[in-house]
């Protein structure tokens, strides 16, 4: 058994850990108890926005929205409020990716809709597919599966459509380019270790003007109504929120907003993102029995890193056998207080999944690694005790 453990083992892929050193304290601003329609209500959702938008280096013509149900909604409003007049190309590559699909397929029923889908889970699809005529939906990167765009050449620089990116576990520790973007969504619960339930929607002027140029004919709930007569509803990008945001959520969105610009603004969160996926890869390199989920380096993302079992005594085993063999390594991770919530997702591959955002401390990953060597040896002997 390792002597050394890491300080702390939150390695869950959102919420994630907060950011280092905080404390209760650091919501002691928060306005409680006042409405988020009052004047100072409306200026911390004001001043969200604002360090979002310094933070991130977004276009000052580009419009931002805080909305209901995380990234989720965010997504969600943009899909079915904008898409409709044109082709539409959607890219996916995990389960949120595949969540996308089944709006546009099942639910929205578009007409020329075509779907572009990464497999195995770890394998991103052609993008070059994308069409200079069409809507582009896509995930920036996979939470799920570990996969990430390897840039944005692949859009169309004199695209007709709008393209809509779900960058939700990549913004803050991935580039993006805002003159491939239209549309950009994100939550707070991961890189910058927010908390849960509010979603961030970024806005071009080319998505502005599909808003103000097309109505769709399927009804709109009000949470996802953006315009109003016609128009841009302009307040909703001032801090008026459509629903009742939390005020001591949004303290908390603050305070990490602070952090980053403390230790160094974007290219920080960016840079430790880096470092602590280069402690995961230098281990993986050097140990036969794992291997990542997304095998090529430029696809693979720096924040979820999915991991399989590769050791052919695990590889070997029925489906359901690995299943169970990745659950007792997860379950025995946890039992020791070494890796918190590392279990990979319910719907990919059975295998870990460990945070490696900007608020993980590299040292924390370091202790880890020979806790999953030895978790793993305890699975493989019980295996052994089993035959």
């Amino acid at each position: 058994m390792p002597a050394l453990r890491p300080a702390d083992a939150r390695f869950s892929s959102g919420p994630t850990r907060k950011r280092p050193g905080w404390t209760l304290q650091a919501l002691e601003g928060a306005l409680l108890g006042r409405s988020h329609r009052s004047k100072p209500g409306k200026a911390k959702l004001k001043e969200a926005i604002d360090r979002t938008r310094a933070l991130l280096g977004v276009p000052a013509d580009f419009k931002i929205a805080i909305v209901p149900a995380s990234d989720t909604g965010a997504v969600e409003m943009v899909l079915w409020s904008m898409l409709g007049p044109r082709a539409v190309d959607v890219f996916a590559w995990e389960s949120f990716g595949e969540e996308w699909v089944t709006d546009a397929v099942e639910q929205l029923k578009l007409e020329d809709c075509r779907i572009h889908v990464g497999r195995p889970y770890g394998a991103l699809p052609d993008l070059s597919l994308a069409r200079k005529s069409a809507d582009l939906v896509f995930t920036q990167n996979g939470t799920t599966s570990g996969a990430k765009i390897p840039n944005f050449d692949w859009i169309p620089a004199d695209r007709e459509g709008i393209t809509i990116n779900d960058a939700t576990s990549g913004a803050f520790a991935q580039p993006i380019e805002w003159s491939r973007c239209d549309v950009v969504t994100f939550s707070w619960q991961k890189v910058l270790g927010g908390e849960a339930a509010h979603g961030m929607l970024i806005l071009s002027p080319r998505a502005v003007a599909r808003l103000e140029s097309y109505t769709p004919e399927r009804p709109l709930p009000k949470i996802f109504r953006m315009t109003k007569k016609g128009k841009l509803d302009q307040e909703l990008f001032e801090g008026a929120t459509i629903n009742t945001p939390s005020l001591l959520a949004t303290e908390d969105y603050l305070d990490a907003l602070k952090w980053a610009d403390s230790i160094g603004g974007l290219a920080a969160l960016q840079a430790r993102a880096n470092t602590n996926t280069a402690v995961l890869t230098e281990w993986v390199t050097r140990t036969p029995w794992v291997d990542f989920l997304a095998p090529d380096a430029a696809t693979r993302s720096n924040t979820g890193v999915c991991l399989q079992v590769v050791d052919t005594r695990v590889t070997s085993l029925p489906q359901a056998g690995q299943a169970e063999f990745a659950k007792n390594l997860a379950a025995i991770l946890e039992k020791e207080g070494v890796a918190l919530d590392a279990a990979s997702y319910r719907s990919a591959p059975p295998g870990l999944r460990i945070w490696c955002g900007a608020t993980i401390e590299p040292g924390d990953l370091r202790a880890l690694t020979p806790w999953l060597d030895w978790a793993f040896a305890n699975c493989v002997a019980q295996l052994k005790n089993a035959a």
